[in-house]
């Protein structure tokens, strides 16, 4: 199926076939509209031939003077750029949904899917001159799953029992079957370091393509080309790659238009008409997996109170939302985590809508007196601010007076995301549900952000990974979802396209649904153009 697809995107970059006619002949044979689009962009630029040298700059949002180089420690889009400049992981997920082989070159499991071995590329080189064995794997494995670890890929470790070396292969043996495994170990958190990094996890070394020049958090991180790149012919193609942090949209965009950088992360939609009729500029958007969120902590009061979170859940009009902040380039939510990108999805749950009455209904009954605090920060995600108001808007007329206190970008995500009790925030998605919900809603997730602790879910989860019938497993998706959505502390109000934008500069910009500037690729596999 993905050979024909790519035979089509060749004839609409020929011009024989419309975009409009491939994308209606992907839905025929079934692919989702995300992987379809990612197809056709790589097919589009699979003519272009790789410039090697110069230097390759991007001005992203996500960044804050508390940033380290500590993979463990990823929260957002800077330290996701650095990570995959100096780093790689055992597996990769592809633009179209499918696992690739970078630091393993081989996985396979038991009859019972309860114990895997990955095999080790051999011949790799650390930063630091070392070469990667089993051993680093295991320890980076490990540092993640300790016991005080404050790693964001704990709730994926926690469902591993043992991690040990065989020779050139790596065992993991599970606590329970999980056909998933692959999926959630190209986690980006999980970077292989020398000895795990237990010596010094935020060093920057790593066995990517780039190795560290400049470390300033909060202002720009620079790279250069590591000569013993063990996968050099592939990428790493700039001499040089510099992270600039401009969290305010504007000034990324006047940053792209005077040619100080090449690329800019996040486009706001509400200027996305504007950067379109610029000259040399290119968009680059991609419906996905990401969604734009308000996050309550279930065991914090008021927000301990389930009717109070479903008022707050009622009292938000989604549509709105995806007109207004989205401009149409998004889908709207509903309360949980999981869209139609993912494979087992339920279009059975009911879509949750805007309702003064239940949501009055529910404050009401919830006994809140005074206003709801909600914190924000432009930073959040792509207009938060103004969405933050819409929400106030529409939570007064159901009687919820909800409280706007905006926060500073810098620090937001160290000092109010995954703290404070209700606030704005973001998700790119995860490639498969297990891995979406093992992140963000176990009880031993660390970043459990909505404080979601329930020994029921966590059974479902786990009862999901060890069924490999898909309709079964489908159904288990479905109840987890509806708890979410129904007692949790997640308000889901639109899934967002990832809208990012290029200069005619930029070579080899590929689509990805997996997250912004290529999945945080961009730097890796781009070039400047001759």
């Amino acid at each position: 199926m993905s050979k024909e697809l790519h035979s089509l995107g060749r004839l609409v970059a020929a011009g024989k076939l419309s975009r409009r006619d491939f994308l209606g002949r992907a839905a025929a044979l079934g692919v989702a509209a995300p992987f379809a689009t990612a197809i056709l962009s790589q097919t589009a630029h699979a003519a272009d031939e790789p410039v090697r040298g110069g230097t390759l700059k991007v001005a992203a949002d996500g960044g804050e003077s508390t940033n380290t180089l500590d993979p463990a420690l990823t929260a957002s889009l800077v330290p996701q750029l650095n990570s995959r400049a100096f780093g790689d992981t055992l597996f990769e997920v592809s633009a179209t949904g499918e696992i690739q082989y970078r630091l393993a070159t081989e996985m396979s499991s038991d009859e019972t899917a309860k114990v895997w071995t990955a095999k080790i590329r051999q011949g790799v080189k650390f930063h630091d001159g070392s070469t990667m064995t089993a051993d680093d794997v295991v320890a980076t494995m490990q540092r993640h799953s300790g016991e005080d670890s404050k790693s964001g890929a704990l709730g994926i470790m926690k469902g591993i029992e043992s991690v040990t070396a065989d020779g050139e292969s790596v065992v993991f043996t599970m606590n329970e079957a999980n056909a998933d495994l692959p999926f959630l170990l190209s986690d980006y958190h999980l970077v292989i370091q020398p000895n795990g990094g237990l010596d010094n996890p935020a060093a920057g070394i790593g066995t990517g393509p780039y190795k560290l020049v400049s470390d300033e958090p909060g202002v720009r991180h620079v790279w250069e080309r590591f000569d013993g790149d063990w996968d050099g012919a592939n990428r790493g193609y700039a001499d040089t790659i510099e992270i600039v942090v401009i969290n305010d949209g504007t000034a990324r965009l006047a940053a792209l238009q005077s040619g100080q950088v090449h690329m800019i992360s996040r486009v706001e939609p509400k200027v996305i008409d504007l950067v379109k009729r610029l000259p040399n500029v290119q968009v680059q958007n991609v419906a996905g997996r990401g969604h734009y969120v308000f996050i309550m902590h279930c065991d914090t009061a008021p927000f301990d109170n389930n009717d109070l979170r479903l008022a707050l859940k009622y009292a938000i009009d989604r549509e709105e939302m995806v007109e207004k902040i989205l401009k149409g380039l998004g889908s709207v939510g509903n309360d949980m985590p999981i869209n139609a990108s993912y494979p087992l999805f339920s279009d059975e749950i009911e879509q949750r809508t805007y309702d003064p009455v239940k949501a009055a209904e529910h404050f009401k009954k919830s006994g809140h007196t005074g206003p709801v605090v909600l914190r924000v920060a432009d930073g959040a995600f792509p207009g938060a601010v103004d969405a933050a108001q819409l929400f106030q808007a529409s939570a007064k007329k159901c009687g919820i007076d909800l409280e706007i206190k905006r926060e500073p970008n810098d620090g937001y995500w160290s000092e109010v995301w995954n703290k404070q009790p209700f606030c704005a925030s973001y998700w790119g998605g995860r490639p498969v549900q297990d891995q979406m919900y093992t992140t963000a809603y176990l009880s031993s997730a660390d970043w459990n952000d909505t404080r979601f602790l329930r020994e029921d879910f966590d059974a479902l989860i786990e009862s999901a990974r060890t069924e490999l019938d898909d309709a079964k497993r489908k159904e288990i998706y479905k109840e987890a979802g509806l708890m979410v959505r129904d007692e949790g502390g997640l308000i889901c109000p639109m899934f967002n396209e990832f809208v990012d934008a290029t200069n005619s500069a930029v070579g080899g910009y590929v689509s990805d649904p997996n997250g912004a500037l290529m999945n945080s690729y961009a730097l890796s596999k781009c070039w400047v153009k001759a």
